[in-house]
């Protein structure tokens, strides 16, 4: 898998070179505005403001971007696509052993403020590709690494036991997920490391020697019930229960956002609601989810009332996006191995009337996994070959927005549901 994170932030460094628009922590929204438009005209593709906002850190994001996002990008960056940027860069840096601190100190990571930690893990980390040219391969079985949470709550602390001591180097790295920015420097001869999750989902940690990954597992972190967060600049804003959860729906009213002394306008803040490791996992390959959904906020930019619903599993997820019908060519859909962008397939039947309850549905068929709204085929996607199974569900509303009867079946046996006015299932 074209995975390796820093390869990602030397495309957005160039990128950032290109554009000159100064440190990229100080964009505004209309610069991710322009900046979407730039890679519309320059390589007939369009990046959703959202998808650079994930990118950029503005938006915490657990997974690695699509195939078709990273070929973006490095067009955009001026190259045929992301397999020629990692191998030219590769081949680059081969050639030329001598590195210059001076610039690769200048990478920034997003919402840091000491951005110069950055350059230097990724001089650790190409020094370190030199020395392997040199040394034997590393032996995958030599090395281990499990993890466990301390709690259900968010933020949620991780242990992290190791073992690295037949490291060739010193560099080596635990990161929390597929994001480069949440790598860490570790003792070799050390044996735990914590680090903090702000956010619940599903992850694959790493553990790095160099610029390899010697060992890798899932690691879930779990809600304790539903949990609702606002998107802050570094760290999510966390709602109180009270705040969002009624009997019988999940609401958050605009005026409780304004007590927390975060603006509407210009930008609306983005809602979520997540509900992760709270009832037995549940296999794509017989299952079946019901929801209705509503947003209620389209003040100024939240004139679109983007959303989406998205089922987390143990591999890539299933997002379902909606928004009103004049701004469907600004959608993306996930269907686990399918990326569609609302630029270049018909995503129309994902465009609701908000005013109203929408339902939203979706099943696997046989070899498909079908997606309903309101009740009509919106559309279908093939459902992978491997096992997957449904972790988690989550809500996002920009501005904010309601959610009932969620329902989330394997086979006739309903496996979780709320916000019906039943009893909640299988619940752990």
């Amino acid at each position: 898998m074209l995975s390796d994170i820093s390869e990602l932030l030397r495309c957005k460094k160039i990128i950032e070179q290109k554009l000159d628009w100064g440190e990229s922590e100080n964009w505004q929204s209309t610069d991710f505005e322009n900046l979407n438009q730039l890679i519309l005209d320059e390589t007939g593709i369009s990046l959703s403001i959202s998808t650079l906002r994930r990118i950029w850190g503005r938006v915490e994001y657990n997974h690695l971007p699509s195939v078709t996002t990273l070929n973006t990008l490095a067009k955009f960056a001026g190259y045929n696509d992301w397999r020629s940027f990692v191998k030219q860069y590769v081949i680059s840096n081969l050639n030329q052993p001598e590195i210059s601190f001076e610039t690769d100190r200048k990478i920034t990571i997003p919402g840091k403020k000491l951005a110069w930690i950055s350059g230097a893990v990724l001089l650790i980390g190409l020094i370190s590709i030199l020395a392997f040219q040199n040394t034997r391969q590393t032996q995958k079985e030599n090395y281990t690494f499990n993890s466990q949470p301390i709690t259900r709550e968010i933020p949620n602390s991780v242990i992290f036991t190791y073992d690295a001591s037949d490291s060739p180097t010193d560099s080596v790295f635990i990161q929390q997920s597929w994001d480069g920015r949440k790598r860490t420097l570790v003792g070799k001869n050390l044996h735990k490391h914590t680090s903090i999750y702000y956010e619940p989902g599903f992850y694959i940690a790493k553990l790095i020697v160099g610029e390899k990954v010697v060992k890798e597992h899932k690691l879930l972190v779990p809600t304790k019930g539903w949990l609702g967060t606002i998107d802050g600049k570094k760290i999510p804003v966390y709602l109180k229960d009270a705040e969002f959860i009624k009997p019988d729906i999940l609401r958050l009213p605009v005026s409780v956002i304004t007590e927390k002394n975060i603006s509407m306008q210009p930008e609306p803040p983005y809602v979520h609601y997540f509900n992760v490791g709270n009832f037995e996992s549940v296999s794509l390959k017989n299952f079946s989810f019901n929801t209705e959904i509503k947003h209620e906020y389209r003040e100024g930019a939240a004139a679109c009332q983007m959303a989406s619903i998205t089922l987390l599993t143990d591999d890539i997820p299933i997002v379902i996006p909606l928004s009103v019908k004049g701004c469907v060519s600004e959608l993306n859909m996930l269907s686990i191995d399918n990326y569609i962008s609302g630029k270049k397939a018909d995503l129309s039947a994902f465009g609701v009337d908000f005013s109203i309850w929408n339902k939203v549905s979706c099943k696997n068929t046989g070899e498909k996994i079908q997606y309903f709204v309101n009740n009509k085929l919106a559309a279908e996607y093939p459902l992978p070959k491997r096992e997957i199974k449904i972790v988690g569900i989550s809500y996002t509303f920009q501005g904010t927005g309601a959610v009932k009867n969620v329902s989330l079946s394997s086979g006739n046996k309903i496996v979780f549901e709320a916000f019906n006015n039943k009893i909640i299932l299988s619940a752990k």
